[in-house]
Parts: C-alpha cells; sequence; structure tokens
C-alpha cells in the first residue's frame, strides 16, 4: 500500500488553503486602499 494519495491530498489542501488566504488578503487590502482613497483623496 502506498501513501501517495494522502501526500497528494495534503499537498492539494495545503495550497488550496494558502490560495484562499493570499486571496482573502488580496481583496481586504484592494478594501481598505478603496477606503483610505474615499478618506483622504490626495492620491
Amino acid at each position: 500500500m502506498t501513501h501517495l494519495p494522502y501526500i497528494v491530498a495534503a499537498y492539494g489542501l495545503t495550497i488550496l488553503v494558502i490560495g484562499g488566504l493570499v486571496f482573502s488578503t488580496w481583496r481586504r487590502l484592494r478594501t481598505a486602499r478603496a477606503r483610505l482613497a474615499a478618506l483622504d483623496p490626495r492620491k
């Protein structure tokens, strides 16, 4: 019996979680920049 399916699943899940965190961070940064631009329109 090989452990390959478990290893692939673990790596796949890790990639999905990290990708989700990156996407969430990117969205929050965009929102924060838009709110800052609304408060201080100098830029």
